[in-house]
């Protein structure tokens, strides 16, 4: 590799740009791990550093993937994005438990702390956030569609509690459920 394109990518190794994700793998010859150009990881030093343009030729060279940045998943996804798509699918499958963020961190096998910072980061808003959409969405879905006890709505969006559940709804909505529901039937919408 010419030295001007290595002084680059180590370059975006050292400010943890993903300029060079996908396109470059970067092995540490002391550990012999292979991560991608962005991984938070302590930097190697640039000594200790060869790049690979695919990472199975990193691998076949014996390096392992890193744990921490994982280049084997996400193809052109980057760690994070691939987190917060992650921890969408499980609020997608469960919004209707008790679901925490601390639940879904003990399910991703991170903290709740950088679960929340990433997750925010790629989408711009928090878990919570998210959750309230998906629960709201299906709370107006039910009660425009169905004839479902509020009881029984309030318990499939994930509340235990139907004067939870009520109060909740009144502050998204501005209307009680059967009062939106009401409205809903007659057209109102």
């Amino acid at each position: 590799m010419e030295p001007q394109l290595f002084e680059r990518i180590y370059d975006s190794v050292v400010r943890r740009e993903p300029t060079y994700d996908g396109v470059y793998y970067t092995a540490v010859l002391t550990t012999r791990i292979v991560c991608r150009p962005s991984c938070r990881a302590r930097t190697p030093k640039a000594a200790n550093v060869v790049f690979y343009g695919s990472l199975q030729e990193a691998v076949r060279e014996g390096f392992r993937p890193c744990k921490r940045c994982r280049p084997e998943e996400g193809g052109t996804l980057r760690p994070d994005a691939v987190l917060a798509s992650q921890a969408d699918a499980i609020m997608d499958g469960q919004f209707g438990s008790k679901l925490t963020l601390q639940s879904m961190a003990e399910q991703l096998k991170v903290s709740p702390f950088h679960l929340q910072r990433t997750y925010k980061r790629v989408t711009g808003q928090s878990p919570a956030a998210r959750l309230d959409e998906l629960r709201t969405g299906e709370t107006r879905r039910l009660l425009a569609e169905t004839d479902t006890g509020i009881a029984d709505v309030g318990k499939a969006v994930g509340f235990r509690s139907a004067s939870h559940f009520a109060a909740w709804f009144v502050k998204k909505s501005g209307l009680s459920p059967t009062e939106y529901r009401s409205k809903h039937n007659e057209g109102g919408n």
